[in-house]
């Protein structure tokens, strides 16, 4: 039998399908998996420093679900956080592998801590959830916007004369980098983006035999949080054009989760969490969303959507 895998370009893209092809060839001997490199629209060279500037979400999946639905590929391996919160009719997410560190991290210029930055000090970031939370923290600091792959915003750190960056913990061990000298952010300091760290493999919904195959290498914890995240994401209506943060994580038979909406200058910052089983996590999503909502979350995110 032989799988393809449609998957971004990117040196992190590839690398997470081929742990999935790996993972793939070693249940099922004999299984002949391919990787089918796509460049997607977010992948092309743009001038917005901004993702929500340029599209949102779907810029990094559009064409490979696209691939999937024409039967081109049998299954796509995406960085769960780059999913927009509906799926495409007939496809459907079949599976969720362990979840890697779901934390960000702060690599500073010079040897220091985010705290110990100077008055006016410039952090790089393309992302407005890590923007509002880092400026919630240290109003003082300034907030520069960088985008590009793993490597690239590591260079920008200096070419840039930035005094820090901040990234997903995820990325950087999937691509073997040395962390020993980064600063983490507890997901309670720096709340994570919903499915930061986690993989999503997507499949055709009349495609049994993959769906079968790709289901081997669920994992029911991981599972169980994305799908209260993306509950709560969906009930917000918010994607990358907003600064929202949802995590949850499951601690026995517990599914904790934290939220968070902030103003662009991080000045207004619902922040909100909730505790429940893990028997309904879609229910805990949507009632931490509400909570969220009725603290004020709503009165933000209309702002965004006028903008």
């Amino acid at each position: 039998m032989k799988l393809r895998i449609g998957t971004r370009e990117s040196p992190l893209a590839l690398r997470q399908a081929e742990m999935i092809r790996a993972a793939l060839m070693e249940k099922y001997p004999g299984t002949v998996v391919d990787l089918v490199p796509i460049r997607t629209r977010g992948d092309h060279p743009w001038s917005h420093p901004k993702l929500s500037q340029f599209g949102g979400k779907g810029l990094f999946t559009k064409e490979i679900e696209e691939a999937l639905l024409a039967e081109k590929v049998d299954l796509a391996v995406h960085s769960c956080k780059d999913l927009p919160s509906e799926i495409p009719l007939g496809l459907c997410l079949a599976a969720f592998p362990e979840r890697e560190d779901p934390r960000d991290v702060f690599i500073a210029g010079q040897p220091g801590r985010f705290q110990d930055l100077s008055r006016g000090a410039t952090v790089g970031t393309g992302s407005l959830r890590r923007r509002v939370q880092l400026l919630a923290m240290r109003g003082d600091i300034q907030i520069r916007a960088i985008r590009g792959n793993v490597d690239t915003r590591i260079a920008k750190l200096q070419s840039e004369k930035l005094d820090g960056i901040v990234l997903a913990a995820a990325g950087l061990k999937r691509l073997g980098k040395d962390l020993s000298s980064v600063e983490y952010f507890s997901e309670d300091q720096l709340i994570p983006a919903v499915g930061q760290g986690a993989l999503a493999i997507e499949c055709r919904k009349e495609d049994p035999s993959t769906r079968e195959k790709v289901l081997s290498l669920n994992h029911l914890p991981t599972e169980i949080a994305i799908r209260a995240e993306r509950a709560a994401l969906k009930k917000l209506g918010g994607d990358c054009n907003v600064p929202m943060a949802l995590h949850a994580g499951v601690q026995g038979g517990t599914l904790r989760m934290v939220g968070m909406v902030g103003s662009f200058n991080g000045q207004r910052v619902v922040r909100e969490s909730i505790e429940g089983s893990i028997a309904d996590p879609e229910a805990l999503g949507l009632r931490l969303s509400e909570q969220m909502l009725e603290q004020g979350a709503g009165k933000i995110l209309k702002e965004f959507q006028s903008v």
